[in-house]
């Protein structure tokens, strides 16, 4: 019989959630991106990819220049680059945005290993470089249970949860906003408006791979200080059930990605209290379970962009 006190521990310590925090962030910038790509009608399914290639242009930006904000600074540039193949694509070839999601993650899973080894060769050991470190907010950081938890993080993690109301301004109170989300309901009525439809969709689209970068940027900086292949683990395609599970608004995608977040530590300190509730290769797969769970529309049914992965071309074109 589990006693009461293990439960608090197990499920309302503050390390639990400190944790959770921590690692739905990579999660949380890669999903705000992707709400960004499919507002405007082009779907990303190349989060993984581009998170992943983030990863690694951190690690060789810190490496190359001896701080972690230059690693930042590249995988921005990374992810966005990246992006922007995608955004040619689908948006001026019209070509299908799932197929060519598909296409960048593999690229970017070849590509950022084999370049790992070009520059760093095989070893045993992983490259370590200078990570980010966590930099506790005077005063708030003292508050308890909240102050842990919140204010006692690495930059990138205020960072991500100030994009979030950042965000939904923008989409929700701004003329941008609402040429964003013109473009990606009715295409055609916002071009007749005079609204660019191709340059909002590139702007979103590379957009969206500069905030996947950042997040593959805090898993290689912010979790650890180093690369390995294929280290992001899926996290992009969580990123995708969670902006779902948000339906594409940053406030709701914000608790998606907590939840996605808080699945991670608690398998741990569940094996960790060795209470053997459920083999733990089942709890493994929690993070994972709770993704197709979403997709599944066990959330309740989402309405995705009515112009979502859909090429549009003027007419004559």
């Amino acid at each position: 019989m589990i006693s009461w006190d293990v439960l608090v521990e197990l499920f309302l310590s503050v390390g639990l959630l400190n944790a959770g925090v921590r690692l739905a962030t990579p999660i949380l910038l890669a999903a705000l991106g992707g709400i960004l790509s499919e507002r405007s009608g082009v779907i990303n399914i190349g989060l993984e990819g581009m998170m992943l290639i983030g990863a690694f242009a951190g690690v060789a930006g810190a490496r190359a220049f001896g701080s972690p904000w230059a690693g930042l600074v590249v995988a921005l540039a990374a992810g966005g680059l990246l992006a922007l193949v995608h955004a040619f694509v689908c948006v001026t070839l019209g070509a299908n945005q799932i197929v060519s999601g598909v296409a960048i993650n593999l690229i970017a899973l070849g590509l950022s290993g084999y370049l790992f080894r070009v520059m760093f060769g095989v070893t045993s050991e992983p490259v370590r470089v200078q990570p980010f470190t966590p930099a506790p907010i005077p005063g708030l950081s003292q508050i308890p249970i909240v102050g842990e938890v919140l204010f006692d993080q690495i930059p990138l993690v205020y960072l991500a949860l100030l994009l979030v109301p950042a965000l939904h301004w923008l989409l929700f109170r701004t003329t941008w906003g609402l040429q964003i989300r013109a473009v990606g309901e009715h295409p055609r009525a916002a071009d007749t408006v005079g609204i660019n439809v191709y340059r909002i969709r590139y702007l979103c689209v590379v957009a969206s791979g500069m905030l996947a970068g950042a997040g593959g940027t805090v898993l290689s900086l912010g979790q650890l200080n180093f690369f390995m292949e294929n280290m992001t683990g899926g996290r992009g395609f969580i990123a995708l059930a969670a902006l779902i599970f948000g339906r594409w608004n940053p406030w709701g995608t914000l608790v998606a990605t907590l939840l996605f977040g808080l699945a991670d530590p608690l398998q741990l300190r569940v094996q960790a209290f060795d209470l053997r509730i459920v083999p733990f290769h089942l709890l493994l797969m929690l993070p994972y379970v709770l993704s197709l769970l979403a997709l599944a529309g066990f959330v309740g049914r989402s309405i995705a962009p009515a112009a979502s992965g859909q090429p549009y071309l003027k007419d004559g074109e």
